[in-house]
């Protein structure tokens, strides 16, 4: 009889640990005690920027806050309660959101781009272009 072997399904703490890898500690802080949620977040390289991609459901772009501070980004929103009346459930999702992250050394802050469509907050950080890959041609 073989014996069957169970790996574990990976747990958010494993994802973090990856984050953290690429994009440092996201360690909590006390400005963060009243933050309720947390948005879904992808992270992406491509060879010339990072992609950060949030799903924001329910907040107009005038609602969310992108800050740069000492090589951290911060991302904070508020969907506000749109409840009256008397309600017999209630699953949809209310109040503030947070989310931060360092920055990777090779960032340009200075050229990062974000848009909001349709409930996903995209945020393009550019490399810096020291950091870039150039091929050398010997002559």
């Amino acid at each position: 009889m073989s014996a069957l072997v169970m790996r574990p399904v990976p747990s958010v703490a494993d994802f973090f640990s990856i984050f953290d890898r690429v994009f440092g500690d996201r360690s909590l802080t006390d400005d963060r005690a009243d933050y309720r949620v947390q948005p879904r977040m992808d992270v992406s390289e491509e060879e010339n920027k990072y992609a950060v991609t949030l799903d924001i459901p329910g907040l107009a772009k005038e609602d969310i806050s992108i800050k740069v501070e000492n090589g951290t980004m911060k991302i904070e929103g508020e969907r506000k309660e749109e409840r009256t009346g008397k309600y017999h459930l209630t699953e949809r999702t209310y109040g503030r959101i947070y989310r931060s992250f360092a920055l990777p050394d090779d960032v340009d802050a200075e050229k990062i781009e974000a848009k909001a469509n349709n409930g996903v907050l995209e945020i393009s950080l550019p490399k810096n272009q020291k950091a870039l890959p150039v091929e050398i041609k010997i002559k």
